[in-house]
């Protein structure tokens, strides 16, 4: 457990969403959020932005980029400064500052990389890249003294999230392992109604919420929602996140 694990989210722009995506009759602009952590081994970068795709996916998404530089630079932090890249997965809302960064450690889930590198996934050229360094993960590791990597299955195979152990409770980056909070709430309250015995039928949900829950996170973070999600039982509760 660490006192001084500062966390910064940082703005990289938004995409829109189609509605065939959604499952509604409207489509829903989402935000693209990457997470800044400094540890005492160093700084830490948790995705990096929106990449230059195809024509085709770039009339379908319409992202709208903020360059990483400049996101960086906002907290008072140049790319040189960056020690490590952990990427939630590999498609290309997640890795598009990844090229500049090359040199730098990239951990990403072993079939992550297998799955990316097979093509038809995500922009080859955001993949393997001048100075690629990619430091294979094969489920479950500490990274750095209470920075967990957990594999978070589901939206691809080899999705994976981190939890970050603090002195006021652990704080889990979740990426896109659920696209909104309320989802991750809505499978939590079923983790919750499935442990208590209340007769089925229930929900279902994702079986390495199990092992997220050993971890009691008290914040929970989404590379596609502003929001947070908190467990209803913790009152005042400081966030130490600042946006940017």
């Amino acid at each position: 457990m660490r006192k001084n694990m500062a966390v910064r989210r940082l703005d990289l722009g938004y995409f829109i969403r189609p509605a065939s995506e959604v499952g509604g009759p409207q489509p829903r602009v989402e935000p693209v959020l990457a997470y800044l952590v400094q540890h005492d081994n160093g700084l830490l970068l948790f995705d990096t932005g929106i990449g230059e795709a195809d024509s085709e996916t770039e009339a379908r998404y319409r992202p709208r980029r903020r360059a990483l530089r400049d996101a960086l630079s906002a907290s008072g932090v140049a790319l040189a400064d960056v020690s490590m890249i952990v990427n939630c997965h590999l498609h290309f809302d997640h890795i598009g500052g990844n090229p500049l960064l090359g040199g730098k450690p990239i951990l990403v889930q072993d079939v992550e990389l297998a799955t990316a590198r097979r093509g038809s996934y995500t922009v080859d050229e955001l993949v393997d890249f001048p100075g690629a360094t990619y430091e294979e993960v094969a489920g479950e590791i500490e990274v750095w003294p209470g920075i967990w990597i957990i594999p978070t299955p589901g939206h691809t195979e080899g999705h994976q999230s981190l939890a970050l152990r603090q002195s006021d409770g652990t704080v889990v980056l979740a990426g896109q392992a659920y696209d909104l909070a309320s989802h991750f709430a809505s499978e939590q309250l079923a983790r919750h109604a499935t442990h208590r015995g209340e007769e089925q039928p229930l929900p279902p949900y994702r079986h390495w919420l199990d092992r997220l829950a050993e971890f009691d996170p008290r914040r929970v973070f989404f590379a596609h929602d502003c929001s947070v999600w908190e467990p209803p039982q913790v009152e005042g509760a400081e966030t130490r996140l600042s946006a940017t």
